[in-house]
């Protein structure tokens, strides 16, 4: 079949059309800062709302009590205030919601009492969420199973359940410090209820359990609320791998590929930079001793895992910094993530 020029300018104005649409239904990007990656900083929640304004951030998370500073009313209050004006939203956290994890302050009350005070707060502060975790890697070995540990949290939700539905909020429970897998925490979160309860998705933890982040997406983006964004470079050693957090757009964990799903598979939800650049973190994967607390991690998922250090090279030690270097540094880690991300977002659309 000849085209005519009519018909040709016809189809190609269709077809810019059609472009134009495509781009104008793709959903904003909604990037925010964890208050973590400034946790050295010594900061208000008044003086980090206004520096993460100052880096563009939509969304500031407070993802630990001593962040935001106090849970009265009237400080909540002004915390809310100061951010509308800065044209910021609010997405508040909390620590360990499970009674029997070795990361659960038990000084400040029972878990209920604990998360019922956060439920509150977010309401008053005007957050959707509370991001919450059940606890460390170190709730994957001792006395109790961590299987006892989920039930726990979920039972803990579940007693909250009426006041946390009726708030009109979410609970986002995070993969936390090599506690649960991907699997595990949507294990949790369906015996707890997703009608109430979701994830809070954190894309460097997973290597703390040896899991793909991609995994870990591909697997909890339906029941993702909201998540805390970490690049992470992972290579194999003589003793087995080692994980290394770095600046987003340094690691070698795809990253990139990652950002792109998570906006296609999770959209609307923020990404809040959680920028921790560290030592390398070693797993002795050789030594028998080592699989005690992984006995449930499925091979055909850990292969995945290990690919990804196959593909890496070994990275040097970092530097011991003095105080105000490292917190020079602290700063720029999170200002060159950001920097990376933007530039990364501007390809995309």
């Amino acid at each position: 079949m000849i085209m005519n020029r009519r018909q040709f300018l016809g189809a190609t104005a269709a077809a810019a059309l059609t472009q134009t649409a495509a781009h104008a239904q793709r959903p904003a990007v909604r990037y925010g800062v964890d208050l973590f990656s400034i946790r050295s900083q010594g900061w208000d929640a008044f003086q980090q709302l206004d520096y993460c304004a100052k880096l563009g951030a939509r969304v500031v998370h407070f993802s630990e009590i001593r962040f935001i500073g106090s849970l009265e009313e009237a400080h909540l209050k002004k915390v809310r205030a100061h951010a509308e004006k800065l044209g910021v939203e609010i997405e508040l956290g909390m620590r360990s919601i499970c009674p029997t994890s070795s990361a659960f302050d038990k000084s400040q009350g029972t878990a209920e009492q604990q998360l019922t005070r956060m439920v509150d707060a977010a309401r008053i502060v005007g957050s959707p969420i509370v991001r919450a975790f059940l606890g460390t890697s170190a709730d994957r070995s001792g006395p109790v199973p961590l299987e006892q540990h989920i039930e726990n949290t979920a039972r803990v939700l579940r007693n909250c359940r009426s006041r946390i539905v009726d708030a009109g909020l979410k609970v986002a429970v995070e993969n936390h410090a090599g506690d649960l897998q991907a699997w595990e925490l949507k294990n949790l979160i369906e015996a707890a209820g997703k009608d109430f309860v979701g994830a809070c998705l954190d894309s460097g933890n997973p290597l703390w359990t040896l899991e793909d982040p991609h995994l870990s997406l591909e697997t909890l983006a339906p029941y993702v609320v909201t998540s805390h964004l970490r690049d992470s470079y992972v290579w194999r050693t003589p003793e087995g791998v080692a994980v290394r957090w770095v600046r987003f757009g340094e690691g070698n964990v795809g990253i990139r590929e990652w950002v792109r799903k998570f906006i296609e598979l999770c959209p609307g939800k923020t990404l809040s930079h959680e920028v921790i650049v560290a030592q390398g973190r070693p797993y002795r994967i050789f030594d028998p001793k080592f699989w005690g607390p992984y006995q449930h991690v499925r091979a055909h998922e850990f292969v995945r895992f290990l690919a990804l250090a196959e593909a890496g090279k070994p990275l040097p030690d970092l530097p011991k910094l003095p105080r105000e270097a490292a917190l020079q540094k602290e700063r720029e880690d999170l200002e060159v993530s950001i920097e990376n991300f933007r530039a990364l977002i501007k390809e995309l659309s």
